[in-house]
């Protein structure tokens, strides 16, 4: 998780990709759509195209437009998961709804290899760092003797 907040847990991150994810694709759209200060706008921006999270492409001479990338688009479940808690948990009135084929769409996650709901009691933290134990560094034995 904190190498994913690294990339994309600054404050205006999330809210960028989130316009350009909903079609609002222009510095001036994003900028305006999110309230970011310009400056730290065009800043963010240009990290997250570093990171692969977005592409630039050109739409007319001296002109761009910004696009999520593979890796940005698999931010989806991020960015819809935080808008859903957000909508039934932060706001009294959210301003907007996600809807899927005509419908209010209620996400869940769901494995791809089983095809099961996954809720926080199927979930099992399996360690594959050396040293490491889910509740973290392994014990250290001291091999020093007393004298």
């Amino acid at each position: 998780m904190a190498a994913t907040l690294q990339v994309a847990g600054d404050r205006w991150s999330l809210p960028a990709m989130r316009e350009i994810l909903f079609g609002n694709r222009r510095f001036s759209q994003i900028a305006r759509n999110t309230g970011a200060p310009r400056d730290r706008l065009a800043v963010r921006l240009k990290s997250l195209v570093a990171d692969g999270i977005l592409e630039k492409r050109e739409y007319q001479a001296t002109r761009f437009e910004y696009h999520l990338t593979e890796a940005g688009r698999e931010l989806l479940p991020v960015l819809v998961g935080l808008m859903t808690w957000g909508d039934r948990r932060a706001a009294d009135d959210p301003p907007m709804a996600l809807e899927h084929h005509g419908h209010r769409a209620r996400p869940a996650m769901v494995c791809r290899t089983c095809g099961q709901a996954i809720s926080d009691d199927d979930l099992h933290l399996v360690s594959h760092a050396p040293g490491w134990t889910i509740s973290g560094p392994e014990a250290q034995t001291d091999t020093v003797q007393p004298s």
